[in-house]
Parts: structure tokens; sequence; C-alpha cells
């Protein structure tokens, strides 16, 4: 019996390095999983890894209503309806001081860092409260509860997450859907390689990695480790758990006042 068994799972941000790894984890406990990216090659990938019966995936792009309630009705179709979100989708954006920055590139990350959250929650709680209720886990960071210079647009989506979490814990509660944010620490992913170019380091250099020096257990978190915590927040190990931030951090919360 696995943990998720008869459950059905959205997941965007399906083909980066923590939407994959925790899609085949939940697949593994049992549930259907529906993909969600722009990156079909990638996808499919996952898609694959996984097994087409009980995998399947969505181009979209989850700041777009149409596109939204798209990739939910596509999870309703091929698995009946939606028990778990893991609303994971996210860019970086520049690494740039305020002064220099981008609106465009600004508005950019809010949109696809919080308006994606946003209509996510919109277009997947009615269809879970109609089988009940169900779970949902946006994807924050430690930069919803911190500062990172250089990071204004992504610090400010990582905090905004997080109120959008709270406001729909407590409008969720009734309808017997829970909902939580996990928030991680530097994880080896594209993104964190993003980030170390831009801020100078050698491209692929595993060896300079500046920002894990920093943490109390001195390295970068690995996907499968977000993903855990995802599989507890996505099933009922997690059942009086709403409203919460969830830190995956490697310990970098223990010194935030």
């Amino acid at each position: 019996m696995g943990k998720l068994d008869g459950k059905v799972a959205i997941i965007t941000g399906g083909s980066g390095g923590i939407g994959s790894a925790a899609a085949k984890l939940f697949a593994a406990e049992g549930a259907r999983i529906m993909l969600v990216d722009l990156d079909a090659d990638a996808l499919q990938s996952t898609v694959a890894d996984i097994g087409s019966e009980q995998a399947d995936c969505i181009i979209a792009d989850v700041t777009d209503t149409a596109q939204t309630q798209a990739y939910v009705a596509a999870a309703v179709e091929r698995f009946g309806g939606v028990d778990i979100a893991l609303l994971n989708a996210g860019i970086e954006g520049r690494v740039t001081p305020i002064t220099d920055y981008a609106e465009e590139m600004f508005d950019k990350v809010m949109a696809v860092n919080v308006r994606g959250v946003f209509l996510g929650l919109k277009y997947v709680m009615p269809e879970m409260s109609a089988r009940g209720g169900g779970n949902i886990v946006i994807t924050s960071s430690t930069a919803g509860i911190r500062a990172a210079g250089g990071m204004s647009a992504y610090v400010a989506s990582k905090h905004a997450v997080i109120g959008l979490m709270r406001t729909a814990a407590l409008e969720g509660a009734a309808l017997n859907i829970r909902v939580n944010t996990v928030n991680p620490a530097p994880i080896d992913t594209r993104m964190m390689a993003s980030i170390e170019e831009q801020r100078g380091l050698p491209a692929g250099d595993r060896s300079n990695r500046p920002m894990a020096r920093h943490m109390p257990l001195q390295r970068y978190g690995e996907p499968d480790e977000v993903a855990r915590l995802m599989l507890f927040l996505g099933s009922n190990d997690s059942s009086f758990c709403t409203g919460g931030v969830y830190m995956v951090d490697g310990g970098v919360s223990a010194g935030v006042v």
C-alpha cells in the first residue's frame, strides 16, 4: 500500500528538478500524476520514467487563466479528479540591484511565481471540494522568510506566496482542503546553477559554492529531500497540518530572527 494510492496529483513546474523528483516519488507511492510545464521534452521524459498509465502531461503557462483551467480540466478528464496539487512552478529572475532591476523582469517573476499560484488555487480548489477535500503544497523558499541582495523580485514573490497559502488555508479548512508551503534553501537544480552563474561563479563548478559554506549543513539540498517533505504534506501523514511554513533548508532558518 502506497501513501497516495487512489490519489490524483497535479504538479506544476513538473519538468524541473524538484517537480520531477516529486512526480516520481508520488507515483511510487501510488498517485496518478498530471505534470504541467512549458518544456515538452523534459515533461515527456518524466512521463516515460513513470509510465504513461500512471502519468500524463500538458504544456501550459501557469500565468494564463485559460491554460490554468485547461491543465486542471486535463487532470479531471484523464484521471477523474484532483486530490493533491503541488504549485511548484517558479523562476529566479535576474540577480541585479533594485535600482537596476528591469521592470519587465520584475513583472515576469511576479506573474509566474505569484499569479501562477493564485490561479492554481482559484481553479484547483473547486475540483478538490468536489472530491471531498485535498492537499495543496506551494513551493516558497528560504527567500520567503528573509532577503537576499540582488533578488528583489524573487524574494518578494516567495514572501507573497506564503500570504496566499495562509489565506487559502483559512478558506479551505471548511472544505477539507489543507494548504502549506515548503521553503527550500539552495537545492542542487538548474535554478541554483543560474543564480551562481549570475553571481560570477564558473558554470558547472561544484567545488566553489559560497552559499553552501554559510549553511549549517555545509551543502546544498537535493531535489529528493524536498520531494519527501512534499509527500508528507500531500499525504494523510500530515492530517492536522494546514497554514504552515515548512522549512527544508539545512538549518539556514535557525539563524533568522
